[in-house]
């Protein structure tokens, strides 16, 4: 069963430092054309009045462990971003994208 996973930071983290981060990451976040991390099916991400969301769809949580600890956490450090607030796991049981 995949794993979704909501990652909130706090409201000080703006889109720039979105962008700061993913130009850390081995890959384009913002295109479709792009070697996307090894068992990652979804992503997304924007501002909310509690703060910066990160919403994502992994094969595992063993998957999204081992991009956290070889990709985004570094970029996240060498970034200066605080950790997330709030982190959210739960089992997906159903995924669709329209059209």
């Amino acid at each position: 069963m995949a794993a979704g996973l909501i990652l909130q930071f706090p409201a000080s983290v703006t889109e720039s430092d979105y962008d700061a981060v993913n130009e850390k990451l081995p890959f384009d976040a913002r295109s479709d054309d792009t070697t996307w991390p090894r068992g990652l099916l979804s992503h997304a991400a924007g501002p909310s009045d509690e703060g910066w969301l990160v919403f994502e769809i992994w094969e595992s949580k063993d998957a999204q462990a081992t991009f956290m600890e070889n990709d985004l956490g570094p970029a996240l450090g060498a970034v200066g971003l605080p950790d997330p607030t709030r982190v959210t796991w739960f089992d997906v049981v159903n995924e669709r994208h329209p059209g």
